[in-house]
């Protein structure tokens, strides 16, 4: 049986609807961090996802819906 492969993901972070919540970085630390000013920001080499399946939890976690995945 051959490996499913883990799709490659693009994940965009609206900065303008951002409030810093931290759910993001909560739900997927290896993905989202928060910058100094604590706004939601990818951490290097992690922009596809890194095969994480928590990506798209921590999308629905944003209390404002700043945060978009989808297939690339």
């Amino acid at each position: 049986m051959r490996p499913v492969p883990t799709p490659r993901l693009h994940i965009d972070i609206d900065t303008g609807v951002c409030i810093g919540a931290g759910q993001c970085a909560l739900t997927a630390p290896g993905v989202f961090t928060q910058d100094d000013d604590g706004f939601s920001e990818l951490l290097p080499g992690r922009e596809d996802g890194a095969g994480s399946a928590l990506v798209r939890e921590a999308a629905r976690a944003c209390p404002v819906s700043a945060i978009s995945v989808r297939e690339e």
